[in-house]
């Protein structure tokens, strides 16, 4: 009994020392959480203006620039209905897998009906038809099969 009497100041300063740390932490976080304005505490300030985001350098001009035949942007071809299918298709998907699946009218119908159906594709309506042909015209199936037969081939014995 007679030790803990002696060691009530240092509880009681320990203690002081304690909520007056605590007070002090408080009031810094409130001062960084207070935003430039101090306005209020929990406001989230960015420093980005959103004007001075650039999304793309390029002109509308260039944006859809075609050389050569070719529509810079996505690598299609240049036909008529080359903006409606930028338009529709390239909104969810790359123009890559347009370039790289080459289908005859039947099979880009149900490629169409199979995106209406599993991957939230809207109705195409009467531009369905514009991009059927396009896609018909410019990436029909190709011609495979054997490689044509060796000719004029010079044969050797082997060893």
């Amino acid at each position: 009994m007679e030790s803990r009497k002696q060691n009530k100041p240092f509880y009681k300063n320990t203690k002081i020392l304690f909520l007056l740390g605590g007070l002090i932490t408080v009031v810094v976080l409130l001062f960084f959480l207070s935003g430039d304005d101090g306005s209020h505490f929990f406001k989230i300030t960015t420093t980005q203006d959103s004007t001075s985001v650039k999304k793309d350098n390029a002109s509308p001009d260039e944006y859809n620039k075609i050389v050569d035949g070719i529509h810079l942007r996505t690598g299609l071809v240049e036909a008529d209905g080359l903006m409606t299918v930028v338009n529709n298709c390239t909104n969810c998907h790359s123009s890559k897998l347009i370039v790289q699946n080459r289908m005859d009218e039947e099979r880009w119908k149900a490629t169409i009906k199979w995106m209406q159906e599993t991957q939230n594709l809207w109705d195409l309506g009467e531009n369905e038809q514009i991009i059927i042909d396009y896609l018909v015209t410019n990436y029909p199936p190709e011609e495979k099969g054997r490689r044509p037969n060796l000719e004029n081939i010079e044969w050797y014995q082997l060893n």
